[in-house]
């Protein structure tokens, strides 16, 4: 599996570029915002998703492995297909959509091309179980562990949704400071997330 391409920005269409790499070229498909700032004859870093099937064989880059976390996320969403799941992770800031689910705001999800009613329902509906069953998961593993209080599920939702451990351990922290130990797991996750849309 290739997990991430290196390299001289090629050709640019309209979904994708070609990054040169040792005198090969790698189509990538990506996001517009992506597209937007390559340049041409310019080094380029890219984490990569390495679809394969018995028909087809993709490249689909981003900027951040917090991007491309959310991407497999949003793969596991049924009905959810890898040029769905990009329009979503290109359409804003990852942070500013996962509050958007954690809040239930279908409008935001409505709003990008491509997705209906439904399936922002649907993607809504099924990330916010995994979210919670990561945070109730990490719960049960710790208890009697002796981590701060409420720490350990926040992270453990964090990065069920493709957050770094770093990053979650900090986010956990801020969003504790925020709204306090009493409060839920969805509070302090969209606490979390909120400081995130800060940083």
């Amino acid at each position: 599996m290739i997990a991430s391409v290196e390299g001289l920005v090629g050709a640019i269409a309209a979904d994708s570029l070609v990054i040169e790499v040792g005198g090969i070229g790698y189509r990538v498909f990506a996001a517009p915002s992506v597209l937007a700032t390559a340049v041409p004859g310019k080094v380029l870093k890219l984490h990569t998703f390495h679809l394969v099937r018995e028909d087809q064989q993709a490249l689909y880059g981003f900027r951040t492995s917090e991007e491309l976390g959310f991407f497999n996320l949003l793969l596991t969403v049924t009905g959810v297909g890898p040029k769905v799941a990009l329009a979503i992770v290109g359409s804003r800031p990852t942070a500013d959509l996962q509050l958007a689910i954690m809040a239930q705001d279908q409008a935001v999800l409505v709003s990008i091309p491509g997705i209906g009613k439904k399936l922002a329902e649907r993607v809504i509906f099924e990330l916010k179980e995994k979210v919670a069953a990561a945070g109730v998961a990490a719960i049960d593993a710790g208890r009697g562990i002796g981590t701060a209080a409420g720490e350990g599920e926040i992270v453990a939702a964090l990065q069920a949704l493709g957050y770094s451990l770093a990053e979650a351990r900090e986010a956990s922290r801020a969003a504790l400071a925020d709204v306090g130990a009493a409060s839920t797991l969805e509070e302090r996750v969209k606490a979390a997330l909120r400081s995130l849309v800060r940083d």
